[in-house]
C-alpha cells in the first residue's frame, strides 16, 4: 500500500484507540479505516484490468505456530475468503501452514490484517473470563472461532460497500472482482487438483459469543500495519 494510504489509516485507529474518544467515535474511525483498506482493493483491482502486470496473481506461505494454530488457521482463512483469497492448510513442524493464493495486492491486505487481527485476539482472549464449569483451551478456541466470523462478516460487508461505490464510467466492479475470484480459484487447482475439504469442526467450550462480541468491536484497518510471521497466542 502506498505511504499516503498507511498513514491515513493509522491516524484513523490511533484516534480510534484514544481513551478520550467515545465509542460512536471510535466505531467511525475504525469504520473509516476499514473502509479504506476495502477502497484500495477495488481499486488495484480496476487498475490491474487495464494493466495486468501491475497486480499479478501469486502465492505465499504463512506460518502458523501453536499454541492454538488450527484455531488460528481458522482466523486466517475467514480474512482471506472476505478479501478474495484462497487458503489451504497443510500441517507443518508444530502447527500449521497456510498456503494463500490471491492477488498481490489482495495478498497484501490480508496480511496486514491478519498480523493486527492476531495481536488483538491474544489481548480478548487474555481478558475473556472463562465460565465456571468450561475448561479454558475449549472455551479458547471457541472464542476465536467466535471472533473469526465476526471479522470475516464485518470484511465482507466492507468488500461489498466498496464495490458497490465504485465511480460510473469504470468496467463494471463485479465482472472484474468475479474474473479475479476464477483466476484465483484456477491458480489453486492447479496447484492443489486433488484438494479435499475438511469436516467441520465440533467446538465444546462456551466462547463462541464472547468471541463474535469481540470481532464486531475488532479494529479491521491494521494496527500497527505490518507483514511478516504470525504473533502466536499465549496458551495461558
Amino acid at each position: 500500500m502506498s505511504d499516503a494510504m498507511l498513514s491515513k489509516v493509522r491516524k484513523l485507529l490511533a484516534k480510534a484507540e484514544d481513551p478520550a474518544c467515545t465509542p460512536a467515535e471510535a466505531e467511525a474511525f475504525t469504520a473509516k479505516a476499514t473502509e479504506l483498506i476495502a477502497r484500495y482493493g477495488v481499486d488495484r483491482a480496476l487498475l490491474a484490468a487495464r494493466d495486468p502486470g501491475t497486480d499479478p496473481v501469486g502465492d505465499r506461505i504463512v506460518d502458523i505456530p501453536a499454541p492454538y494454530a488450527l484455531d488460528k488457521t481458522g482466523l486466517l482463512a475467514g480474512v482471506a475468503d472476505a478479501l478474495r483469497c484462497r487458503s489451504v492448510r497443510r500441517r507443518g513442524g508444530s502447527g500449521f501452514v497456510m498456503h494463500l493464493f490471491g492477488f498481490a495486492s489482495d495478498l497484501e491486505r490480508v496480511e496486514v490484517l491478519f498480523t493486527s487481527l492476531l495481536v488483538q485476539a491474544a489481548h480478548g482472549i487474555s481478558v475473556a473470563p472463562v465460565p465456571p464449569g468450561d475448561h479454558p483451551a475449549a472455551f479458547r478456541r471457541s472464542w476465536l472461532a467466535g471472533f473469526a466470523t465476526a471479522v470475516a462478516g464485518r470484511l465482507r460487508r466492507a468488500e461489498a460497500a466498496a464495490a458497490s461505490a465504485a465511480p460510473s464510467g469504470t468496467p463494471s466492479v463485479a465482472l472484474v472482482l468475479a474474473d479475479r475470484s476464477d483466476r484465483v480459484d484456477r491458480r489453486l487447482a492447479e496447484t492443489y487438483p486433488r484438494l479435499r475439504t475438511a469436516a467441520p469442526r465440533r467446538l465444546l467450550g462456551g466462547g463462541l459469543e464472547q468471541g463474535a462480541a469481540a470481532g464486531q468491536r475488532a479494529d479491521l484497518g491494521g494496527t500497527g500495519l505490518r507483514s511478516g510471521r504470525s504473533t502466536p497466542l499465549s496458551p495461558a
